[in-house]
């Protein structure tokens, strides 16, 4: 499985309408500060998240990049989404602000059944997360078991077609302009029915 890159550029925008380019969000640096905000002990943390002492150490100090398993049980264990893991701490909220992403920008979060492009990257407070994604499975037994995380989702199909599965409805195929409006938290699952890879816009709220 291919690792996740732990690091991802981070704009903020300001009231005045200037704007500066911060350091690339550390995803050490995020989970030590998840970790350390609910008073837990590296053990704590460990068994909470169902991985090995040593592996989260590494997380934390940027010696290891994590799997997208890896990068989900920590969401679990500290009862987040795995987009939260990559969304910096909340900021008082501005009035006023946008984001622009050019093709061919945004950070990129590639796995065995998904390559992910994160969209409007700048804005460092937000309550959906909007990405463009490239479907890279081609049936069930790409994935370890559904896919569940807090919030809600809204996909559309971009280019290709896509056969969209979830846990308590029989599976559907959408075709490019169609979209589907689910609660994430269900089990759900989504896998190219082209010959060639689908592509898709998410959006999922940060709720």
């Amino acid at each position: 499985m291919s690792d996740i890159d732990p690091k991802s550029l981070i704009q903020i925008a300001h009231q005045d309408g200037s704007s500066a380019t911060a350091q690339p969000l550390d995803l050490g640096v995020r989970v030590r500060e998840l970790r350390k905000s609910r008073a837990w002990t590296l053990e704590q943390a460990a068994k909470q998240a169902g991985l090995a002492r040593s592996t989260l150490s590494k997380i934390e100090n940027g010696q290891m990049s994590p799997t997208y398993e890896a990068l989900k049980k920590l969401a679990v264990g500290l009862e987040i989404t795995v987009p939260q893991l990559f969304t910096p701490p909340s900021r008082d909220q501005v009035n006023g602000r946008r984001a622009i992403t050019l093709a061919g920008e945004g950070g990129q979060q590639i796995t065995t059944t998904y390559e992910h492009t994160i969209l409007a990257e700048a804005l460092t407070t937000k309550k959906m997360l909007p990405y463009r994604a490239r479907i890279r499975a081609r049936s069930m037994d790409d994935f370890d078991g559904w896919v569940r995380h807090d919030g809600e989702e809204f996909l559309f199909v971009l280019t290709g077609a896509v056969t969209l599965f979830t846990e308590f409805y029989e599976p559907v195929t959408l075709k490019r302009g169609d979209s589907a409006y689910y609660d994430a938290s269900m089990g759900h699952n989504v896998v190219s029915s082209s010959a060639d890879d689908a592509t898709v816009l998410w959006v999922t709220s940060l709720a």
